[in-house]
């Protein structure tokens, strides 16, 4: 199937937060990412590398708040990135889904890129914290990033303990599936629909 270049650039800034965003759907994992906030970093380049994205984030936010804000503006401009390289969405597998272990957690991930906005978020995190970073801030990330796409994502774990191999788990998963979801499949012709649009 002859494709063309499916990439996003952005950028969102507002009295909280500045960020400038690239994405390459079609790309080979490779990243550049600069939020302030560590740990969404290292989410980030897991997500990226086993999606197989390009991704270049540069963000600023008032984190002398809190982290809240520059967590889920990054969300939404993730989301709203995917939402423009995707295009018409015409040509892709439209669904995907992975399940990731990482020791004692495992959790599972799956995606419809439907256009209808909906989380189902079952991570079960005891823990209020990963070094300084509210776990609780995860939830508001992927509520962003679903509505911005307008997407159905499903988290579902089956076990865990230790929140950073939780959330790592589950961003892999994340990557995983929507690395799958976005595929072209030459079988679909226009989109996977009967409605048809998404």
């Amino acid at each position: 199937m002859a494709t063309q270049a499916r990439i996003a650039t952005l950028h969102r800034k507002t009295a909280e937060t500045d960020i400038r965003l690239t994405i390459n759907l079609d790309g080979e994992g490779t990243y550049h990412i600069s939020t302030g906030v560590p740990f969404l970093n290292h989410m980030l380049e897991l997500f990226t590398r086993h999606g197989f994205f390009d991704l270049t984030i540069e963000a600023t936010g008032d984190l002398a708040i809190d982290d809240h804000h520059t967590v889920e503006d990054v969300g939404l401009a993730l989301g709203q990135a995917f939402r423009e390289a995707l295009g018409d969405k015409k040509g892709i597998r439209r669904f995907g889904d992975a399940t990731v272990p990482l020791d004692e957690a495992l959790v599972s991930c799956i995606v419809d890129l439907s256009g209808r906005p909906f989380l189902a978020y079952n991570l079960k995190i005891q823990q209020e914290k990963v070094g300084n970073f509210a776990t609780e801030l995860i939830h508001d990330f992927h509520l962003a990033f679903t509505n911005q796409l307008g997407m159905n994502l499903h988290f579902n774990m089956t076990q865990g303990r230790n929140p950073h191999h939780i959330i790592e788990a589950s961003f892999k998963a994340f990557a995983r599936a929507m690395s799958s979801a976005v595929q072209y499949d030459p079988r679909v012709k226009g989109v996977l629909s009967t409605k048809g649009s998404l």
